[in-house]
Formats: C-alpha cells, structure tokens, sequence
C-alpha cells in the first residue's frame, strides 16, 4: 500500500529583491533586477501513510509552512516531486481541496457573524456532504465534546479556545483523509489545550484521518505525535519516532531545583555560573540539563548547593522539549 502523502527531493526557491535603505533606495528598488535567490525547503523526502499523526517540527522561518503550502497546492515547488492522496495538489487543487482540511494560524473559516450551525450547513453545501453523512459527523462531535451549547452561539462571542475547537471540527466536517494543523492550542489554557489534544486524538481514531501538525508546544508534540519530522533552514534533521530520537540523548539528564525568590532571575544567575549547560526556568522549578558523559548530576548539584539555598529537587529523563531544542541548536548526526 502506497503512502498517502510521497514527497520525494523536493526544493522550493523564492527570488527576493536586495533592497536599498532610504527613499532613493526604494525608487532605485522599482527598477531593479539586483535579486537574490533564498531555498526556503531544500531536497527533502518523505512518505507519510494514511492515519498517522506526524509533528512537523522546526524554528521559525525553518520552511514548514512552505512545505505545508505545497503540500495544500498552494505553492509549486521549484524542482521534486509531490502526491497527496494521488493528486499533484497544484495541478488539482479543487480536488485536493475536496481531500483535506486546514486550520492555519488562528484564521477561521467560520462565519463570524453567523451562529456555529450556519457554518456547518454552508460548509456541508461547500463540500456536498450527504445528509446522512453530515448527521453521522454531527452525532460523532456530539459524542466526542459537548458541542450543542456552540451550535447556537455566533462566532464573534466565542472564546479564543471553543474557536479554535469549532475550527478543529469544521476541518474535519467533510471526512478528509488528511488535516493540517497550524500550531492548534497557541494562547489557550491547559483545560482547553487537554480537550483539544483530546478531540484530535479521538477524530484521528475514529476517522483514520491523517493529522500533519506544525506546533512550537511539546506538550502537544508528546500527546499527540507517534512520529516527528524535524527540518531547519529548509534542510531535514530528523525524521523517526520521539522514543528513537530520545535514544541520541540516552546520557542526558534534567536536573530540577527548587529555590525561593524570582526563579527567572536565580535561573539567569545560574545560567552565567554554568555557561556550558542549558538553564530554563517556569513556575516551579529550574532546570538544568545535564550530560552525563561530561559532568556527574551530583557535581553539578554540590556546585549550586555553594552559592545557593536549593530547598527541593528532582531528576527526571530528558524531555522530548530538551531533545528539540539542542537539535536546533546542534543538529543531529
């Protein structure tokens, strides 16, 4: 059986004007041809098969949402080769269109005047759903979230949080095989970031829909995502199961602390004590990422322990948030 989705060498380049400072400049500018070729996607290959949940991971600007974009037929690409369920999305993107769903950074595509119910009637009629099948969807939804206190209500009164989940149901509405999902839980709170985690693990079973998702939140990467693919400056680092990608990392270890006073500033105080390991802090704790290979964790805690009053402590595996964020900062072999 073939993959669903089967990227193979794909390149995407944009020719960008080198702009001139000042007003002369910007005059100068209509004229020119003094361009610059930028490749925001580099030679990249993958097969993703029907029904996985794929995190598609990278730091701003890394080329995911060029990717995305191709991938939804809204770019070409410059050079390799692209199907989605069959299709070259930007020769047939009515019928690409008919495939998949999209929730894009925070853009709706619900009716802001119009109660819930109306969109989905529209988007019903947009797509040809049957009736049967759009009842079949609407008993579903009812099943998986408490949706009927929505239907009613006009999106313009709705919280950022029953949007984003409204959104996240109009998506799947028309049975696609495949949902892009543009950082989905951004700005909301933990109750609704669990219930979204929820609703999309649930529709991905249920349906057998493949879900790519491009998120800067671990939290979603770690429950929802089987399989990450990683890619910065256009060019691919990884592309495995989180448990595999762990397994690079088996040496290190976080060292949590607890300690009184502002945890940010004791944690930047502590980041210019120990330049060579990474120093974060939240709420409760500050951690320390330790490799083991290089410096004991009990060094490491007796070296604090001099010049700070460290009133708890913890020592938990490497996170799958450490592990991404020291392949961005060193890429991985």
């Amino acid at each position: 059986m073939s993959a669903i989705i089967q990227i193979k060498n794909v390149t995407k380049e944009f020719k960008v004007l080198n702009r001139r400072e000042g007003l002369k400049g910007s005059l100068k500018d209509l004229f020119s041809r003094d361009y610059k070729i930028v490749r925001a996607v580099d030679n990249i290959s993958m097969d993703i098969e029907q029904g996985e949940i794929v995190g598609y991971l990278g730091p701003n600007g890394a080329g995911k949402s060029t990717t995305i974009k191709m991938m939804t037929g809204v770019l070409e690409p410059t050079s390799g080769e692209i199907l989605v369920g069959g299709n070259i999305p930007y020769q047939n993107r009515a019928k690409n269109a008919q495939e998949i769903g999209v929730v894009f950074g925070q853009r709706s595509q619900l009716w802001w005047a119009l109660p819930l119910i109306e969109s989905f009637k529209l988007l019903k009629d947009i797509y040809q759903i049957s009736d049967s099948d759009y009842k079949s969807m609407m008993h579903l939804y009812q099943s998986l979230v408490d949706i009927e206190p929505l239907l009613h209500k006009p999106v313009r009164q709705m919280s950022l949080g029953q949007r984003t989940l409204s959104d996240i149901l109009a998506a799947f509405l028309h049975n696609p095989k495949i949902v892009f999902l543009d950082e989905p839980t951004i700005g909301l709170d933990v109750s609704m970031k669990s219930k979204i985690r929820i609703l999309i693990n649930a529709l991905n079973k249920e349906k057998n829909t493949t879900v790519i998702l491009t998120t800067h939140d671990m939290g979603d990467v770690d429950a929802l995502c089987r399989r990450i693919v990683i890619i910065d400056k256009g060019k691919m680092l990884y592309n495995n199961d989180i448990e595999h990608l762990k397994g690079f990392f088996g040496s290190y270890r976080t060292l949590k602390i607890r300690m009184d006073g502002d945890l940010k500033q004791q944690a930047e105080v502590i980041q210019k004590e120990l330049p060579d390991f990474s120093v974060s802090a939240d709420e409760e704790w500050i951690s320390v990422l330790v490799d083991e290979e290089k410096s004991k964790v009990m060094e490491v805690l007796n070296q604090l322990q001099k010049s700070h009053e460290i009133r708890d402590m913890q020592l938990e595996e490497i996170s799958t948030e450490d592990v991404i964020k020291k392949i961005y900062e060193e890429g991985v072999e």
